[in-house]
């Protein structure tokens, strides 16, 4: 089961248009079942997921935790992605200080 795992610090007014960019696991190489777990340090902060053509979450504070999101206690976040599909999660830190955004994403193959 390929997983991603990845720490964004945001300074102030940043917005990141992927935290997963540039990952290998970033588009879907098949159907495959996304389970999802985001995190930020403090609160303040936004995140948008999205799964290929799906819109998981619109524009939303992460539950906040100091860690890495606990499997599967924070894995909030679910879809079946196809062929293709790009696993997109925008970050964003409209505050006045730096966030550290966290996310864990499991995904396993579907026959």
């Amino acid at each position: 089961m390929p997983a991603i795992q990845v720490e964004s610090v945001q300074l102030t007014l940043v917005n990141v248009a992927n935290i997963f960019a540039g990952s290998a696991f970033e588009y879907a190489r098949g159907r495959q079942l996304l389970s999802l777990g985001v995190v930020a340090s403090v609160t303040g902060g936004f995140i948008t997921i999205q799964s290929g053509a799906d819109v998981i979450l619109e524009e939303s504070p992460p539950f906040i935790l100091g860690t890495m999101p606990v499997i599967p206690d924070h894995m909030f976040y679910n879809d079946v992605m196809e062929s293709f599909d790009r696993l997109r999660v925008n970050a964003r830190n409209p505050s006045a200080g730096t966030i550290t955004f966290r996310a864990i994403a499991l995904l396993t193959p579907i026959a």
